[in-house]
């Protein structure tokens, strides 16, 4: 378990050769399984043997129509190839997360907060801290959630907005939702 201080190119190459089995999402756009991760960071520190990678500073990952960026982040591999991508931000520069949803052209989820988790295994988004979530179509807003903490599980297709723990009642932040009427955006196609 020695972790190994390297440079950008290096762990650009590493983790391109290491990570073959990818997302295996339902929803989600599906080319994005077979793509490599491709990232920039100030610094990136590898284990290969735990497949744990840790990223600080300026971060950009990207993974097919998958973006996500932050200021310190760590990404792990399951035996099965799965990614879990824990991403954070700072007061200047929140964590970012956005996906191509499979489907009709330019639909995408995107997604903003102090911290930002997802995992490709059950395909759940989590944001957390001032958290904001939409689905756009063509560049226009159809859904936006906004609350403390946001979950979208992409798998059984809902959105979740949770307070924080020991809030008192008349202290809880305001959950918001835009919701576009389905019929509409299925008529429009």
């Amino acid at each position: 378990m020695q972790s190994l201080k390297i440079n950008l190119p290096f762990a650009l190459l590493c983790l391109a050769l290491v990570v073959v089995n990818v997302f295996q999402l339902a929803y989600a756009e599906k080319a994005d399984q077979d793509k490599p991760i491709i990232l920039e960071a100030d610094k990136v520190f590898a284990n290969d043997t735990t497949q744990v990678y840790d990223l600080n500073g300026d971060i950009l990952l990207v993974k097919g129509s998958i973006i996500v960026t932050g200021e310190d982040g760590q990404i792990r591999i399951d035996p099965q190839g799965y990614e879990f991508i824990d991403m954070k931000g700072t007061p200047e520069a929140v964590a970012t997360f956005r996906q191509r949803r499979e489907g009709r052209a330019n639909e995408f989820m995107q997604g903003r907060s102090t911290h930002a988790t997802y995992d490709a295994k059950t395909e759940l988004l989590t944001l957390t801290g001032d958290a904001t979530l939409r689905r756009l179509l063509n560049m226009q807003m159809l859904d936006k959630l906004t609350g403390w903490k946001i979950e979208y599980d992409d798998v059984k297709q809902y959105y979740r907005v949770i307070p924080p723990k020991d809030i008192k009642p008349d202290e809880l932040p305001v959950a918001r939702a835009i919701l576009t009427p389905r019929r509409k955006v299925l008529s429009e196609k």
